[in-house]
């Protein structure tokens, strides 16, 4: 704003409550400091000659080591498209056909919500939030504990993810461990994530025999197999690779499946550095790329620009004990690293972030999710994935983390966002006023209040207040509130429940186990 005059805004009138309930209001979208789908890519922890020497090796590999065990009909699929079959049993692929799928590859990928309000697209660098994994167990915050996840637990992880703001997508974040029978839990799965949110879920199916009653599944929820191909909601996460370099069978054929019925698909390469992957960071990357690089061929042989994402997952190691290190800062190089090689290749692409090796939301949890959430995110990584609500390593996940992942995204998002300058925010007209016959501050002035929402984030959860002030409120307890908050999210009806009759449908069809 270059206007120089004292003030173009309407005087304020209704005193000090009227302006603490004009800011208390929903944004519109336009105000907002933040939102899904903000470019990143300023941060770039890898040169351009470095980026370019991790390509190249990823090409090498391809073409002189290849992947193994592929299916029967990855076979025929990959070899037909032009890649080589050895005596060995490894397939290989030339330099010119990864750069050939490379450029049939879909460039410009929406993810669908049931609601068109949650869409996500992720052309460019633009960045998004959520959740993922496969957590056997869930955090008893009150009990200082764990105990077996449920079904239950899964549905009101989707419950809660469809009222947070800054968590853009629920990908299933744990298992429903009191389901015996697998196809029973892939078709519990997606129940109970859509019936609990209309934001993008990611789910995964177990064996190639569950694909069709999976995808006959979203097609009821969608109200027919032709409303889903338009809008697909539900997507595949698909552990296609056992890295080192090698294909995984049968997630292979589900994925042929799912590619057939419309479903998109992330095709998730989860090397462990150290163990299943190289030990450096270079190094973990360039298998990441040249299996994913394998999965691209694949799939676009198959369909020529199928939407699906490049998701390079490399994990740290703690080489002394063999855990996980998913909250080192390792971590979340590996996954900068990442997020910047799939701008290099122009696909969607996704990494993990935001996951803890703590055991509860303790400090430890919130220098780990903060550390690699914001690198992710600076890198300008499209979907990152297991940004909230999961520690221990990703064995445990937390009700509690996933509602203050909200106020910690949130912040994330503000770095993300970044730094505008521009004759407005420069705000030399403003320093003018102040300080040439003004007040000598800059509190309460028209410029202050009118970017006071639109320039910064405000935690929900967050305390900011003076020590005086917290012992005066009875000492307000972090983890107490955000019980709390959680007890009044559940005891609301799902917003996102099915219509009865289509409840009722589905239920005479699959057997659910959520009652009704």
């Amino acid at each position: 704003m270059n206007d120089s005059s004292p003030s173009r805004r309407p005087s304020r009138s209704g005193g000090r409550a009227a302006r603490h309930a004009m800011r208390a209001a929903p944004l519109t979208e336009d105000m907002r400091p933040i939102r899904a789908g903000m470019t990143g890519g300023t941060y770039k922890p890898l040169s351009e000659a470095e980026v370019l020497k991790i390509h190249e090796a990823a090409l090498t590999a391809l073409e002189t080591i290849g992947l193994a065990d592929a299916p029967a009909s990855g076979v025929e699929i990959l070899t037909g498209a032009g890649a080589i079959l050895g005596d060995d049993g490894r397939i290989r692929f030339p330099r010119a056909l990864v750069e050939d799928m490379l450029a049939k590859a879909c460039k410009d990928l929406t993810l669908h919500g049931r609601d068109p309000r949650h869409d996500l697209d992720l052309s460019g660098q633009r960045v998004h939030y959520g959740t993922a994994g496969a957590a056997v167990n869930i955090v008893d915050v009150a009990g200082n504990n764990y105990r077996e996840s449920t079904l239950q637990d899964l549905h009101d992880a989707a419950r809660i993810t469809d009222t947070l703001d800054n968590v853009h997508f629920l990908q299933r974040p744990m298992v429903a461990r009191d389901i015996s029978d697998n196809l029973e839990m892939d078709l519990n799965t997606i129940y109970a994530c859509c019936s609990g949110t209309t934001k993008h879920v990611g789910t995964s199916i177990s064996d190639p025999s569950h694909a069709a009653d999976c995808l006959q599944m979203a097609y009821a929820i969608a109200g027919g197999e032709a409303k889903y191909r338009e809008r697909p909601f539900i997507s595949m996460s698909n552990c296609f690779v056992v890295p080192p370099m090698k294909f995984a069978t049968e997630s292979c054929e589900a994925m042929e499946i799912c590619i057939k019925g419309g479903m998109p698909v992330l095709l998730l390469s989860a090397g462990m550095s150290g163990a299943t992957a190289p030990s450096t960071i270079a190094g973990a990357i360039t298998q990441a790329c040249a299996e994913c690089l394998a999965g691209i061929v694949y799939v676009n042989a198959i369909s020529p620009g199928y939407p699906a994402i490049f998701g390079t997952w490399p994990f740290g190691l703690d080489l002394r004990t063999g855990a996980m290190t998913v909250g080192s800062g390792e971590q979340a190089l590996l996954s900068a690293g990442c997020a910047q090689m799939h701008a290099f290749y122009g696909i969607p692409g996704g990494a993990a972030g935001g996951a803890s090796d703590s055991k509860m939301p303790d400090m430890q949890a919130g220098w780990e999710a903060m550390c690699s959430n914001v690198m992710a995110g600076l890198a300008g990584c499209n979907m990152i994935y297991e940004a909230a609500g999961m520690h221990a390593s990703l064995l445990g996940f937390c009700h509690e983390s996933l509602i203050l992942a909200d106020d910690l995204i949130g912040q994330a998002q503000r770095c993300v966002r970044g730094i505008e300058v521009n004759d407005e925010t420069l705000a030399l007209d403003q320093i003018a006023e102040v300080c040439m016959g003004g007040p000598g501050h800059y509190l309460g002035t028209d410029r202050t209040l009118s970017h006071m929402e639109r320039d910064c984030v405000y935690p929900a959860l967050g305390n900011r207040m003076s020590p005086k002030e917290w012992a005066e409120n009875d000492r307000p307890d972090l983890i107490e509130q955000t019980i709390a908050k959680k007890e009044q999210i559940l005891a609301t009806r799902s917003a996102a429940r099915f219509d009865p009759a289509l409840d009722a449908e589905i239920r005479a069809r699959f057997n659910i186990h959520l009652p009704a």
